[in-house]
């Protein structure tokens, strides 16, 4: 047996307030089960004891855990535990070998995270602690997606309440989602208040947000037309809850706009890392036709792990364009793969798309296997890895 191969086996069931830990020896003993509260006081006391318990050699005992992240993991990985992770559904199967009756709770799936670690190891997944860049970076890509979710849920709002009275603003910004807009709708924010609106007026707000899709007469016009037939009241309800949402949605943008500058400034960090072998795949990846800002980040930070080790393999599947092969006695089917991370499914998707508008050599690729009558998991199935 090598030196660092783990001697004593830990599961550790985590929950909201507590998680359920079971120590077990290399031939299956257990040696302790305890609940642990998630408290900094708590945490310190189970290190201790879990060192102790290892003689001292953290690097002796294996940890298994589902979440792969949290305080319990940090500070397990940084005082030199080996941390892996597994699926829940992995975890579902593992459970059936101790109990057919359907049984669960803590206390056992912590034993069976602890048996099933000692028992098929190479299913579980080694956790490594991302650099701190890359996890400020996975912050600000995530907070960037959920600002632009609630931007278009704003836009969708403010766009139902222009079509209750106020159809016309519609005709020039038919998603009510710009910025010149919500500034139109401070100046005017009834029909009334449009035929009011001076010419000059209007020209400047237009010069101000460089609108040259439409001259400042043919805005004008569309303002001015007719207004709908609306019941007494419906106006000054509409009024009344646009006043609340163009505030928003400019608040909203301004958190837009000062999110993507930071994750810039951390791309061009990343990018100029100097002797970091990790970060070099940085530079490759943001040198690849079809990669903006935006897709970067969430590629390094949904697969940082599989782009530093090169890992193709591990690479495609959490993309999502590995697919899944079910073959059993006549039967044989390719199915695309359903479980994957999905920002990174979607950001493939961009990649490949944006990659075969702007890359000849993607076009070449795309066409190719278009004329093949053959359904394709993601138009980049087949690209290699730049290493």
């Amino acid at each position: 047996m090598k030196e660092d191969t783990p001697t004593f086996f830990v599961g550790i069931d985590w929950g909201e307030e507590s998680s359920q830990v079971c120590v077990m020896d290399h031939a299956g003993r257990v040696l302790k089960e305890r609940s642990v509260k998630h408290s900094g006081e708590a945490l310190e006391r189970l290190f201790e004891e879990l060192t102790e318990i290892a003689g001292g050699r953290p690097e002796l005992m294996a940890l298994a855990i589902e979440t792969p992240r949290g305080a319990i993991v940090d500070g397990l990985v940084e005082r030199g535990f080996k941390v892996f992770s597994i699926n829940p559904k992995q975890l579902d199967r593992f459970r059936d070998r101790h109990t057919v009756a359907g049984a669960k709770d803590d206390r056992r799936d912590a034993f069976v995270l602890a048996d099933s670690l000692r028992t098929d190891g190479p299913l579980f997944r080694r956790v490594k602690l991302d650099d701190a860049v890359i996890v400020e970076l996975r912050e600000l890509s995530r907070l960037r997606d959920d600002l632009v979710a609630e931007k278009r849920r704003h836009s969708n709002r403010l766009r139902q309440q222009l079509h209750r009275f106020f159809p016309q603003v519609l005709e020039l910004s038919s998603a009510a989602d710009e910025l010149w807009v919500w500034a139109l709708l401070k100046l005017a924010p009834t029909p009334k208040h449009a035929e009011r609106l001076s010419a000059r007026r209007l020209q400047k707000l237009l010069e101000r947000f460089r609108i040259r899709r439409f001259n400042v007469l043919e805005a004008a016009r569309v303002l001015s037309m007719p207004p709908l037939p609306v019941a007494p009241g419906v106006t000054e309800a509409a009024h009344a809850r646009i006043k609340v949402l163009v505030p928003q949605l400019e608040l909203i943008h301004q958190q837009l706009v000062d999110c993507e500058a930071q994750i810039k400034a951390l791309l061009e960090r990343l990018e100029s890392g100097e002797g970091q072998e990790e970060h070099r795949g940085v530079r490759i990846l943001l040198s690849l036709p079809g990669i903006g800002r935006s897709v970067a980040a969430t590629m390094l930070t949904e697969a940082f792990q599989p782009l530093a080790e090169r890992d193709y393999s591990a690479l495609r599947s959490i993309c999502g364009v590995a697919p899944v092969t079910r073959c059993s006695g006549k039967s044989h089917s390719v199915q695309m793969r359903r479980a994957c991370n999905h920002r990174l499914r979607e950001a493939v998707y961009h990649m490949a798309r944006v990659n075969m508008q702007r890359d000849p050599l993607g076009r070449q690729r795309y066409e190719a296997l278009r004329s093949r009558d053959t359904v394709m998991a993601a138009p980049c199935g087949g690209w290699p890895i730049a290493s």
